[in-house]
């Protein structure tokens, strides 16, 4: 049975291996870096550190504006329909982030005295980041697209093992600068390394492909905004609020959480080509049968990943991260692990199923909704209540957008599948 089982999913299996040595590569060095700056700065910088992170992420977006979350789907379209527009793509899609980033970029440099304050100057450091960090998520969604998630996992690994040699001597000798420092330095040599692996490409403007990308690229966008309006911006306001020790405490957990995820995200990219073509060539009840399974698998997998977390988590604060031992970080724990248990599912249908078959509007339409609402909530809440505040929010705000996702989507491709 097992046998019989891997030989029906002999590529998929394949692929999220590669695929899960890839991320690992690349999100491990970042998670290296954060647990490096949590025990070697103080509490207070470490929570400054998260909050011009989050700032920066934040500019990032606009940046991006879902640019490489549509090459991807595009490029997995064109290779299965039309070679020549698929070497146009790097160059049409790398222009209009290049256009982006210098609109953001010189936005920042004029208003950003003004609204940053003294924390502008560290947002200066990580200017960078706004044209590498779009640049490196567009070659990996021409990679997934491709499907070549074994050469995409080897530069990956191999740009996180040359980036160890620097990481912890830039922080240890420089603290917080060198932190910042830290992320530029990894973004860019997995840029460079990215560049020189994909050379299939011509440097040919193109509307078409341009129009194509960028329509669609606007309603991942506003999901990309919507998202972080949904989770990140939780940072800018307990930043406003003064909570800077406690920005540490809820971004040790969130990025616990994101990281333990990464499994889901992983599934999700690797299924996200067969999904795209088995719906362009209009065999919907094959798309609905995968989605019925994969919401079961990442219910599962949700849950293991869940209890493994609580079961190791006081390990790493008692052993490593002691200085932010406190009932806080446990409680933030504990409710952000009922959302995962739904979020893992949430993030299949999401990022496997309704971007890849089309249904973009979905996620646009839950994210700005729930969006508004977690804003409005946090500023009531976390100005009412302080941190407490903010775990109301996330119990009200992230279990019951997750769900009404779910059912959403189900319910559409429910009806497709019938031929309704």
């Amino acid at each position: 049975m097992i046998k019989k089982a891997y030989k029906n999913h002999k590529e998929t299996i394949h692929n999220f291996i590669w695929r899960s040595l890839q991320t690992f590569g690349k999100q491990g060095i970042t998670f290296l870096i954060f647990i490096i700056c949590a025990k070697l700065l103080v509490p207070y910088e470490f929570g400054l550190y998260n909050y011009v992170l989050a700032i920066i992420f934040f500019l990032i977006i606009f940046g991006d504006f879902g640019i490489s979350t549509a090459t991807s789907k595009y490029v997995a379209e064109y290779n299965a329909t039309d070679k020549k527009k698929l070497k146009l793509v790097l160059f049409n899609s790398g222009i209009i982030i290049l256009g982006l980033t210098i609109l953001i970029t010189i936005l920042t440099l004029i208003f950003g005295p003004y609204f940053l304050g003294d924390k502008y100057v560290y947002v200066l450091y990580l200017l960078p980041l706004i044209f590498l960090a779009p640049m490196t998520s567009l070659y990996d969604g021409i990679y997934r697209g491709l499907k070549q998630f074994k050469k995409l996992a080897i530069i990956s690994l191999i740009v996180g093992l040359v980036s160890l040699s620097f990481v912890y001597i830039l922080i240890n000798q420089y603290g917080l600068i060198g932190a910042l420092i830290a992320q530029n330095l990894f973004y860019l040599i997995l840029f460079v390394a990215l560049a020189l692996g994909y050379r299939e490409f011509s440097f040919k403007w193109d509307k078409k492909v341009m129009r194509e990308i960028g329509r669609y690229s606007i309603i991942v966008g506003l999901s990309g905004i919507g998202y972080f309006f949904f989770t990140r911006i939780d940072i800018l306001i307990l930043g406003h609020f003064g909570y800077i020790i406690e920005i540490g405490y809820y971004e040790i957990v969130n990025k616990i959480i994101l990281l333990i995820g990464t499994p889901i995200l992983i599934l999700s990219s690797v299924i996200s080509p067969d999904i795209t073509k088995l719906y362009i060539k209009k065999d919907i009840q094959g798309v609905y049968n995968r989605l019925k399974k994969y919401i079961f698998l990442s219910f599962l997998l949700g849950l293991i990943l869940s209890i493994i977390t609580f079961l190791l988590f006081g390990v790493l604060i008692n052993s490593i991260l002691t200085q932010y031992n406190n009932p806080k970080i446990f409680i933030t724990l504990n409710i952000f692990l009922v959302i995962f248990i739904i979020q893992s599912v949430s993030g299949i249908v999401g990022n496997g199923f309704s971007i890849s078959t089309g249904h973009a509007k979905i996620n646009l339409y839950i994210l700005l909704i729930f969006a508004a609402l977690n804003l409005i909530l946090d500023c009531i809440l976390i100005g009412s209540y302080g941190y407490n505040g903010l775990i109301y929010t996330k119990m009200i705000v992230g279990i019951s957008a997750n769900i009404l996702q779910i059912f959403i989507y189900f319910k559409i491709l429910g009806r497709e599948s019938n031929g309704k």
